[in-house]
């Protein structure tokens, strides 16, 4: 390959003096880089040859290598105006002869004649019919060929790559050595910049439209999602009459969020670097709402009462230095995740409720829906007070709250960092008629436009707004073709969820009684009608008392102190009852699992200090202990046999004191031993498993928030460092709590069959590695709608009783489980029902679309026969595609 690679620097097997197509004496010495020939031609025959082919790259062959040499400075001219091959006879050519065409094999300087007979036209007609763009409409000296900026925009969408970047590997393909200097970037940026307006204008028929493109309305020119209820584009006639049992199916879901990624420096005002569009699309209108956040700038923002949220609480202290934006604030669509029409608005100082609020009111001008169901992180704040917020906005952004039914969400993945009563009030999962939706499309949509942030950062204001609403657009096109795609994925994803999750119901409600069956299914539908009664009981809510080792001694005292007020003392120690004895061994087990765990914990190089450390806490172990010994054999007569029989006396001082065996009545087994310590032991292992538990879980919960606030604030060394150790002393906690567990399943375990004890192992379950996970992992691998939580989080036992325990306690955690399975299987089956509404929507959205198309060949007079030609072929090629699109959708579907 090398050697064929090097072969090709030469003439190869094309070594003669004559040039083989003409066959005369003219030397052939010029080949092209782009035709699929390596032939040698004569300078005329490369003229001819490339007549239709003018950004062609030509090599000529100096005697001992090739050069590159222009198709200009050979002698080719390109005629405007006239087809190829005729002459124009008032040829004229451009300012100075200085033309320069980019194409996407190079930046080519051209000769260029332009037509002045009398069939002339404008020097930009002549150059746009020959598919050139040019870069200024007055004596233009610079154009790209219209492949050239269909080729950027599409390569923009998908690599993200900037204008600069782009433009200067063409310039390098064009001469990589840097002697040729040809700088036509600033062109290059206006003409990219109007190619996009341009075609945004005509992919949604302003150029059909009689009222011309100054007719333009705010939003017409933004991809809507043919999924979500639009009244007279894909609803039925007659929705408004549907039953009462299906108007849920008609309600729009809407997300809110902020990027604060998108930032703008301060560079160029609005009047130098004016936008092209005025809010016809994506962003709203600049100088309205400009002039809304002026009127209300000095209005503060009430603060959080919920958890304290950066994006409410810190709007004001966000760093805005050198910045003219922060960010942008976007409505999305919440279940298909398309931008919606003026539903993105620049952040000056943070997110801001004046800023969020006029995107939101914007998008939803004439809705003319009767359902609405808005998601935002913030939402348990932000709605409280914004009905009298919107009384300041302008009367056509105002929304009947009183006729709309209009409900408040939190993202899935966000409403764990609420406090308890947000997480039931504002939650999807236990909602009616909301289907699967998690809210969090906006995030979904970041990381595709979070790549362009760097390019966009350093534009003018306006250049930055059109670049945006164009990727805006193009990610709600792609999101169009593939809706087929996306929902027969989630289609048969719900199919076979609801099947599990109904089965998964059915089992436990017919283990349920009949009488609470009933019960809790009023309380269950009673509260789903008014959530926000506070007179309303939420069933959800979990009301019991956790299970300690703290209030298992405490009973364990309370019922020796009635013994011996009955005057039964079974105590054979004068100071340690059965009871004490059982704890104090516990605790003596806590102290040889801390001393273990100092040890481990040394390096190999073990200091002098360290060792003294260690020999103090081992001694002061052992003499406790020998203590405790003195009096666990006269409970336990057994333990001075195998102490003597296991470990000889005479070797004992040799062992460690974290490793001597405490010989509890669990260590026993089948050996003698009073059930009385037995079942001490039961209750306070049972009550170490749960605390052991908890404080897992709550170790689980602080490693997470530190992990997360460690990735996004913390920088440098220093700083990397004492998060890491506070990090690992977490983490040494958890292990702790981990293996305190373990011990005490495995005495529950060896206790269980000794004092009888049945189904107390669905409270707790042995505890594998994969189980210690947290609640909620940001760093995970799994996604939020195929995330299961383990059963640390979901196990009775968190909120319930143990055997003996209160009754009431464990009532109610059936009971909140019950309700959770019950909703599990109801969202499931509200899915697949919005799921086939949406199929319908789509394929009648389409319908109408193309039907809206067929409607566009005729509505504006033209001036000549080809140009009402070109209307009526671009009016049916896009009805045809969306044809098309419906019919590839059905078939997917059917």
């Amino acid at each position: 390959y090398l050697a064929e690679l090097i072969r090709m620097d030469g003439r190869g097997d094309y070594t003669s003096d004559t040039c083989h197509q003409c066959n005369v004496s003219a030397p052939a010495q010029f080949r092209c880089e782009d035709c699929c020939d390596m032939q040698l031609y004569c300078q005329n025959c490369i003229v001819i040859n490339h007549s239709r082919n003018p950004t062609h790259r030509i090599e000529d062959w100096t005697g001992s290598f090739f050069r590159p040499m222009s198709l200009k400075k050979l002698g080719l001219r390109v005629q405007l105006g006239h087809a190829i091959g005729e002459n124009c006879i008032l040829p004229r050519k451009a300012f100075n002869d200085d033309f320069v065409l980019i194409d996407t094999n190079g930046i080519h300087e051209m000769a260029v004649d332009f037509c002045a007979c009398e069939r002339s036209q404008t020097h930009t007609k002549q150059l746009l019919r020959m598919g050139w763009f040019p870069s200024t409409s007055v004596d233009p000296r610079t154009a790209a060929t219209f492949r050239l900026l269909q080729h950027y925009q599409i390569l923009s969408f998908e690599s993200k790559a900037s204008a600069y970047e782009f433009y200067h590997s063409l310039v390098r393909i064009s001469d990589n050595t840097g002697l040729i200097k040809k700088d036509r970037y600033e062109p290059f940026m206006r003409m990219v910049r109007e190619w996009r307006h341009l075609k945004m204008l005509k992919r949604f028929g302003r150029g059909h439209d009689p009222a011309g493109v100054s007719g333009t309305k705010e939003g017409e020119c933004a991809v809507l999602c043919p999924a979500c209820p639009q009244p007279g584009k894909n609803l039925p006639s007659d929705w408004k009459e549907t039953p009462k049992a299906k108007q849920w199916l008609y309600s729009l879901f809407i997300a809110i969020d902020a990027n604060f990624r998108l930032k703008r420096r301060a560079i160029s005002t609005d009047e130098a670097d004016p936008s092209l569009s005025k809010g016809w699309s994506y962003f709203v209108e600049e100088k309205k709402f400009k002039g809304h956040l002026k009127e209300h700038s000095s209005e503060m923002q009430e603060k959080s009462s919920c958890s304290n949220h950066n994006a409410v609480n810190m709007a004001e202290t966000k760093l805005s230095q050198g910045l003219a934006a922060t960010g942008v604030g976007t409505v999305d669509c919440a279940r298909h995740n398309f931008k919606r029409p003026n539903g993105v608005g620049d952040l000056q100082k943070g997110e801001k409720y004046v800023n969020m609020d006029y995107l939101f009111f914007s998008t939803l001008r004439n809705n003319g829906l009767d359902a609405l169901n808005v998601s935002y992180d913030i939402a348990c704040q932000w709605h409280k007070n914004l009905w009298r917020r919107m009384e300041s906005l302008p009367e056509s952004y105002h929304i009947s709250y009183l006729r709309v039914f209009i409900r408040f969400f939190v993202p899935k993945f966000h409403l764990p960092a609420h406090v308890n009563k947000c997480q039931t009030m504002f939650s999807f999962n236990f909602t009616r008629f909301v289907g699967r939706t998690d809210g969090e499309a906006p995030e979904r949509g970041w990381s595709n436009i979070n790549p362009v942030a760097s390019s966009t950062k350093a534009m003018g204001p306006g250049c930055r707004r059109d670049t945006l609403d164009d990727h805006f657009g193009d990610w709600n096109w792609k999101k169009v073709v593939g809706l087929g795609a996306s929902l027969i994925h989630k289609m048969r994803e719900a199919v076979t969820e609801k099947a599990d999750h109904d089965a998964a119901f059915q089992e436990f409600n017919g283990a349920i009684s009949a009488d609470h069956r009933s019960a809790w299914t009023v309380e269950m539908e009673t509260w789903e009608e008014n959530p926000n009664d506070t007179c309303v009981t939420n069933p959800l809510e979990r009301k019991s008392i956790q299970i300690t080792q703290a209030s298992a001694r405490l009973r364990l005292a309370e019922m020796e102190a009635q013994e011996l007020a009955r005057g039964i003392d079974l105590s054979l120690h004068p100071d340690i009852s059965p009871s004490v004895l059982i704890a104090s061994g516990l605790d003596l087990e806590e102290e040889q699992r801390r001393v273990r765990s100092a040890f481990e914990g040394m390096g190999l190089h073990v200091s002098d200090i360290q060792k003294g450390t260690l020999t103090r806490m081992r001694n002061v172990l052992r003499r406790k202990i020998e203590t405790w010994r003195s009096a666990q054999v006269l409970y336990m007569p057994a333990v001075q046999i195998l102490t003597s029989t296991v470990v000889p006396a005479h070797h004992q001082p040799s062992e460690n004191a974290e490793d001597i065996s405490l010989w509890l009545p669990s260590n026993l087994e089948r050996k003698p031993c009073d059930s009385r310590l037995r079942d001490h032991e039961w209750d306070l292992r049972y009550a170490q498993a749960h605390d052991s538990l908890e404080e897992l879980r709550q170790c689980l919960r602080v490693h997470c928030s530190m992990l997360t606030f460690k990735r996004e604030w913390v920088r440098g060394q220093g700083s990397n460092t004492r998060a890491q150790n506070a990090l690992a002393r977490v983490h040494a906690r958890q292990v702790a709590c981990t293996r305190r567990y373990r011990v005490a399943w495995e005495a529950l375990n060896t206790l269980a069959p000794l004092l009888k004890k049945v189904r107390w192992q669905g409270r707790l379950q042995v505890l594998k590695d994969e189980d210690v996970k947290p609640l909620v992992d940001p760093f995970g691998s799994e996604t939020e709608g195929h995330r299961r939580l383990t059963w640390i989080w979901m196990m009775a036992g968190v909120d319930t009783a143990g055997d003996g325990g209160d009754c009431l306690n464990l009532l109610l955690g059936v009971r909140v489980e019950w309700c959770k399975s019950r909703a599990r299987a109801a969202r499931w089956a509200e899915e697949i029902d919005l799921l086939r509404e949406e199929m319908r929507r789509v394929l009648h959205f389409l319908d109408w679309q193309a039907n809206w198309w067929d409607d566009q060949q005729d509505r504006r007079d033209c001036e000549t026969p080809a140009e009402h030609e070109g209307m009526v072929a671009y009016a049916n090629k896009q009805a045809d595609i969306r044809r098309r699109l419906a019919e590839r959708f059905r078939l997917l579907w059917a």
